[in-house]
Protein backbone atom coordinates (compact mmCIF):
# COMPACT_ATOMS: atom_id res chain seq x y z
CA UNK A 1 0.00 0.00 0.00
CA UNK A 2 1.35 3.32 -0.64
CA UNK A 3 1.64 6.10 1.87
CA UNK A 4 -0.41 9.01 -0.21
CA UNK A 5 0.65 11.67 2.29
CA UNK A 6 4.23 13.89 1.46
CA UNK A 7 6.96 14.10 4.07
CA UNK A 8 7.32 17.02 6.12
CA UNK A 9 10.32 18.95 4.70
CA UNK A 10 11.90 22.55 4.50
CA UNK A 11 9.84 22.56 1.00
CA UNK A 12 6.95 21.09 2.51
CA UNK A 13 6.14 21.92 5.85
CA UNK A 14 3.17 20.42 8.20
CA UNK A 15 0.38 22.09 8.00
CA UNK A 16 -1.29 23.06 11.48
CA UNK A 17 -3.82 25.54 13.08
CA UNK A 18 -2.14 28.19 14.48
CA UNK A 19 -1.71 28.25 18.67
CA UNK A 20 -3.64 25.96 21.48
CA UNK A 21 -6.70 23.89 20.85
CA UNK A 22 -8.23 25.44 23.87
CA UNK A 23 -8.05 28.96 22.29
CA UNK A 24 -9.66 27.04 19.10
CA UNK A 25 -12.55 26.16 21.72
CA UNK A 26 -12.38 29.50 23.70
CA UNK A 27 -12.57 31.44 20.45
CA UNK A 28 -15.92 28.95 19.10
CA UNK A 29 -17.45 29.73 22.57
CA UNK A 30 -17.41 33.50 22.08
CA UNK A 31 -18.14 33.25 18.25
CA UNK A 32 -21.61 31.36 19.84
CA UNK A 33 -22.06 33.45 22.70
CA UNK A 34 -21.84 37.04 20.52
CA UNK A 35 -24.23 35.49 17.64
CA UNK A 36 -26.63 35.17 21.26
CA UNK A 37 -26.11 38.65 21.51
CA UNK A 38 -26.01 39.54 18.04
CA UNK A 39 -29.41 37.71 17.37
CA UNK A 40 -31.28 39.60 20.20
CA UNK A 41 -29.85 43.01 18.94
CA UNK A 42 -31.47 42.18 15.59
CA UNK A 43 -34.63 40.65 16.60
CA UNK A 44 -35.19 43.88 18.64
CA UNK A 45 -34.29 46.35 15.97
CA UNK A 46 -36.78 44.65 13.89
CA UNK A 47 -39.49 45.13 16.77
CA UNK A 48 -38.74 48.87 16.78
CA UNK A 49 -36.63 49.97 13.46
CA UNK A 50 -37.60 53.67 14.02
CA UNK A 51 -36.22 54.18 17.77
CA UNK A 52 -32.97 52.22 16.63
CA UNK A 53 -32.77 54.48 13.57
CA UNK A 54 -33.37 57.43 15.32
CA UNK A 55 -31.23 56.59 18.34
CA UNK A 56 -28.49 55.23 16.02
CA UNK A 57 -28.24 58.30 14.06
CA UNK A 58 -26.67 59.93 17.42
CA UNK A 59 -23.81 57.56 16.90
CA UNK A 60 -20.79 59.15 15.49
CA UNK A 61 -19.62 56.85 12.35
CA UNK A 62 -16.27 58.91 12.06
CA UNK A 63 -15.35 57.49 15.55
CA UNK A 64 -16.51 54.01 14.93
CA UNK A 65 -14.01 54.25 11.85
CA UNK A 66 -11.79 55.44 13.71
CA UNK A 67 -12.28 52.48 16.25
CA UNK A 68 -12.04 49.95 13.33
CA UNK A 69 -8.94 51.27 11.60
CA UNK A 70 -6.86 50.96 15.00
CA UNK A 71 -8.14 47.33 15.59
CA UNK A 72 -7.35 46.71 11.97
CA UNK A 73 -3.83 47.87 12.49
CA UNK A 74 -3.31 45.92 15.92
CA UNK A 75 -4.42 42.81 14.20
CA UNK A 76 -1.89 44.08 11.40
CA UNK A 77 0.76 44.10 14.36
CA UNK A 78 0.49 41.52 15.61
CA UNK A 79 0.50 39.36 12.72
CA UNK A 80 3.49 40.51 11.80
CA UNK A 81 5.00 39.99 15.14
CA UNK A 82 3.76 36.28 14.53
CA UNK A 83 5.47 36.16 11.06
CA UNK A 84 8.57 37.88 12.63
CA UNK A 85 8.78 35.17 15.54
CA UNK A 86 8.20 32.48 13.46
CA UNK A 87 11.34 33.80 11.20
CA UNK A 88 12.93 34.14 14.76
CA UNK A 89 13.36 38.02 14.25
CA UNK A 90 12.40 38.31 17.35
CA UNK A 91 13.23 41.84 17.80
CA UNK A 92 11.04 42.58 15.50
CA UNK A 93 8.18 40.53 16.83
CA UNK A 94 8.45 42.68 20.20
CA UNK A 95 8.27 45.59 17.90
CA UNK A 96 5.12 44.44 16.27
CA UNK A 97 3.71 43.36 19.71
CA UNK A 98 3.93 46.92 21.27
CA UNK A 99 2.51 48.02 17.84
CA UNK A 100 -0.20 46.23 18.79
CA UNK A 101 -0.45 47.20 22.40
CA UNK A 102 -0.14 51.68 20.96
CA UNK A 103 -3.46 50.12 18.75
CA UNK A 104 -5.43 48.79 20.95
CA UNK A 105 -4.65 51.44 23.41
CA UNK A 106 -5.77 54.29 20.97
CA UNK A 107 -9.18 51.56 20.70
CA UNK A 108 -9.96 52.07 24.26
CA UNK A 109 -9.24 55.87 24.38
CA UNK A 110 -11.53 56.40 21.64
CA UNK A 111 -14.10 54.01 23.07
CA UNK A 112 -14.12 55.60 26.19
CA UNK A 113 -14.48 59.23 24.74
CA UNK A 114 -17.22 58.09 22.57
CA UNK A 115 -19.03 56.80 25.92
CA UNK A 116 -18.55 60.19 27.43
CA UNK A 117 -19.55 61.95 24.34
CA UNK A 118 -22.82 60.30 24.48
CA UNK A 119 -23.48 60.44 28.15
CA UNK A 120 -23.16 64.27 27.78
CA UNK A 121 -25.68 63.64 25.14
CA UNK A 122 -27.78 61.97 27.16
CA UNK A 123 -27.53 58.76 25.57
CA UNK A 124 -27.19 56.54 28.46
CA UNK A 125 -28.02 52.88 29.25
CA UNK A 126 -31.10 53.37 30.17
CA UNK A 127 -31.76 56.09 27.67
CA UNK A 128 -33.95 53.68 25.28
CA UNK A 129 -33.48 49.86 24.00
CA UNK A 130 -31.13 50.65 21.33
CA UNK A 131 -28.30 52.16 23.80
CA UNK A 132 -28.83 49.12 25.93
CA UNK A 133 -27.66 46.94 23.42
CA UNK A 134 -24.94 49.74 22.46
CA UNK A 135 -23.77 50.52 26.22
CA UNK A 136 -23.83 46.45 26.59
CA UNK A 137 -22.21 45.22 23.15
CA UNK A 138 -19.75 47.96 23.94
CA UNK A 139 -18.49 47.12 26.85
CA UNK A 140 -18.64 43.70 26.91
CA UNK A 141 -16.18 43.58 23.29
CA UNK A 142 -13.92 46.54 25.64
CA UNK A 143 -13.66 43.80 28.70
CA UNK A 144 -12.27 41.25 25.94
CA UNK A 145 -9.58 44.04 24.95
CA UNK A 146 -8.35 44.39 28.64
CA UNK A 147 -7.95 40.62 28.39
CA UNK A 148 -6.57 41.17 25.07
CA UNK A 149 -3.26 43.05 27.03
CA UNK A 150 -2.70 40.82 29.60
CA UNK A 151 -2.53 38.00 26.94
CA UNK A 152 -0.41 40.47 25.28
CA UNK A 153 1.63 41.14 27.74
CA UNK A 154 2.45 37.38 28.16
CA UNK A 155 3.17 37.68 24.58
CA UNK A 156 5.94 40.51 24.84
CA UNK A 157 7.28 38.21 28.20
CA UNK A 158 7.64 35.55 25.98
CA UNK A 159 9.49 37.09 23.31
CA UNK A 160 11.63 39.11 25.63
CA UNK A 161 13.86 35.90 26.71
CA UNK A 162 15.65 33.06 24.74
CA UNK A 163 14.77 30.92 27.79
CA UNK A 164 10.97 31.66 27.88
CA UNK A 165 10.35 31.66 23.76
CA UNK A 166 7.38 29.71 23.16
CA UNK A 167 5.91 30.44 19.18
CA UNK A 168 2.95 28.59 20.30
CA UNK A 169 1.93 30.51 23.01
CA UNK A 170 2.23 33.52 20.95
CA UNK A 171 0.50 32.06 17.86
CA UNK A 172 -2.60 31.61 20.86
CA UNK A 173 -2.26 35.19 21.43
CA UNK A 174 -2.48 36.37 18.32
CA UNK A 175 -5.78 34.15 17.72
CA UNK A 176 -7.41 35.66 20.63
CA UNK A 177 -6.29 39.08 19.62
CA UNK A 178 -7.62 38.03 15.83
CA UNK A 179 -11.04 37.04 17.85
CA UNK A 180 -11.25 40.22 19.85
CA UNK A 181 -10.47 42.64 16.49
CA UNK A 182 -13.51 40.49 14.20
CA UNK A 183 -16.18 40.80 16.95
CA UNK A 184 -15.69 44.13 16.81
CA UNK A 185 -15.66 44.47 13.02
CA UNK A 186 -18.92 42.78 13.43
CA UNK A 187 -20.55 44.98 15.96
CA UNK A 188 -19.45 48.31 13.92
CA UNK A 189 -21.39 46.85 11.46
CA UNK A 190 -24.32 46.37 13.56
CA UNK A 191 -24.36 49.67 15.37
CA UNK A 192 -22.83 51.92 12.77
CA UNK A 193 -23.70 50.86 9.22
CA UNK A 194 -26.66 48.61 9.12
CA UNK A 195 -29.74 50.59 8.75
Amino acid sequence: MTNLAEPHTEENPAKFVPGQPDMWMFVLFESLLFTGYFSVYLVSRTQNEALFLQSQSDLDLRIGIVNTIALLLSSWAIARCVQASRAGDYRSALINAFVTVFFGLVFLASKILEWIKEIRLANTFTSDEFFQHYFFLTSIHCIHVLIGFVVLGVVVYQLWSPARRSQQLVETGATYWHTVDFLWVLIFALLYVVR
